[in-house]
């Protein structure tokens, strides 16, 4: 595959050394139209390489903009990705596992945000993963601050899906015509409430009570709700605890398993809730990582975050080589930070 095109060279193993270095770069190079190489995918995960998910990621972008693919299967640990044009359309894809379906969607979305036509795009896998923003963080939380930025989408879960059965759906709609502006996100607001609520599949809503109950004595004024989903989209156990101000609405998801108590579900969910509570910071550790792309799109803006994570700096260090922006990330006196990007 030759191009004279200036090629990008990303080392996967960098930072925090997960897939997000290789999602950010298919992303910006579907926008940019700059091709990348990357080597050492995944490199510090106990499986390195490219899963069924980033394979289907890494899948899904090339369809969409027809690029050229060298080491596209799995395991593969080099990459190289040369595309072209962004086609709107309508597009399906399938994990085939409980990989997460939000992952495989945020690396599509931002550059069907530019395309000439309307999309949709459906992909199956999970919609609530451990190791992922779920579907829900990622309609209730991600999607309004986007909207205030000028973005034209929406997101909407068909099915859910958990590990380790999956089969979860989560589709989007894209219209023409976003026009990205700056955010500024360095308060959160007055606090309009916090709210709880467990979520069961082919699991006794016993469970889900346990959690709630743990929840309501630990923190005061917290609604609490339990939604029982079909036996069929389980075995699932989920607790979302959903803090709502002025300026934004966080959410910290904690999940049930096996050989874990619905007590210790509970105290996970509740301890992030009130670590991001104790905080001064706007938004909370993930939900940083959501913001920078594309803020950088838009060509400034500015948060402040509990957490300046490894995943955060990977996240920059790959923005930073497609668009000309310089992020930086400055230690605060309250022990949060200030990211400013311009």
């Amino acid at each position: 595959m030759k191009s004279e095109q200036h090629w990008i060279a990303l080392d996967g193993a960098q930072g925090e050394g997960g897939g997000q270095v290789l999602r950010s770069a298919l992303t910006l190079s579907m926008i940019t139209g700059t091709p990348f190489e990357i080597q050492h995918i995944r490199a510090k995960r106990n499986k390195p390489g490219l899963l069924r998910q980033h394979l289907t990621a890494v899948q899904a972008a090339a369809s969409i903009c027809g690029a050229k693919l060298d080491g596209a299967s799995l395991g593969s640990q080099t990459l190289r990705f040369c595309p072209g044009p962004i086609r709107g359309g309508d597009y399906r894809f399938a994990i085939g596992t409980a990989g997460s379906a939000g992952l495989v969607l945020q690396t599509l979305l931002p550059a069907l945000w530019f395309a000439a036509v309307p999309s949709t795009v459906s992909v199956s896998g999970g919609t609530h993963n451990q190791a992922a923003p779920t579907a829900d963080f990622l309609i209730r939380v991600w999607q309004p601050l986007l909207a205030r930025m000028g973005v034209r989408q929406d997101l909407h879960i068909e099915r859910y899906g958990f590990y380790p059965a999956g089969g979860g759906v989560l589709n989007a709609s894209v219209q023409v015509g976003s026009q990205l502006q700056n955010l500024q996100l360095l308060e959160r607001g007055e606090r309009l409430g916090i709210a709880a609520e467990a979520l069961v599949a082919a699991v006794p809503g016993s469970v889900a009570r346990r959690e709630l109950d743990r929840i309501h004595a630990q923190i005061a004024y917290v609604d609490g709700r339990i939604r029982e989903l079909p036996a069929n989209q389980g075995p699932g156990n989920v607790l979302m605890m959903e803090l709502r101000h002025a300026a934004l609405s966080e959410i910290f998801t904690a999940f049930g398993e096996r050989g874990l108590s619905a007590e210790a579900v509970a105290d996970q969910a509740a301890r992030e809730a009130r670590h991001y509570l104790d905080s001064q910071a706007a938004v909370g550790e993930y939900l940083a990582d959501q913001l920078l792309l594309p803020m950088a799109l838009a060509g400034g803006g500015a948060f402040t975050a509990t957490t300046a994570s490894d995943h955060l700096h990977s996240n920059i260090a790959v923005i930073e080589k497609f668009l000309p922006i310089e992020i930086s990330v400055q230690a605060q006196s309250g022990g949060h930070y200030l990211i400013e990007l311009g």
